[in-house]
């Protein structure tokens, strides 16, 4: 996986921060060929999200596809590891146990 100074991403490659707030990432085990067919799922749901505004019935059903994508991607439901660690998925990163992790790297980022 590459790093992305603006997106870094947590030392066990759990998350990804955005604007200091944690995001979970994909699973590291699936396979190059399922990965991009369910990327492509999402965006495609993701077009029809926007595209359905106005439709209820539609915009219910495209989430619904965001969602199940989202959940087969790991980024969603169960967590994908298997140490037994709680999710902190969308939580501040200063407020969960990588507090000590990005505030190291906020400050590097500070001095350059």
């Amino acid at each position: 996986m590459e790093c992305d100074p603006k997106h870094p991403r947590t030392p066990d490659g759990r998350y990804f921060v955005v604007n200091g707030r944690l995001w979970r990432l994909s699973k590291p085990s699936l396979p190059a060929t399922e990965r991009e067919l369910l990327i492509s799922d999402l965006m495609s749901a993701r077009r029809t999200v926007r595209g359905a505004r106005g439709d209820e019935a539609a915009l219910q059903a495209a989430r619904a596809r965001v969602d199940a994508a989202k959940v087969a991607l790991g980024e969603r439901g169960p967590v994908w590891w298997t140490d037994g660690a709680p999710d902190m998925n969308r939580k501040m990163a200063q407020n969960t146990p990588y507090a000590g992790w990005y505030a190291k790297l906020t400050q590097s980022q500070d001095v350059e």
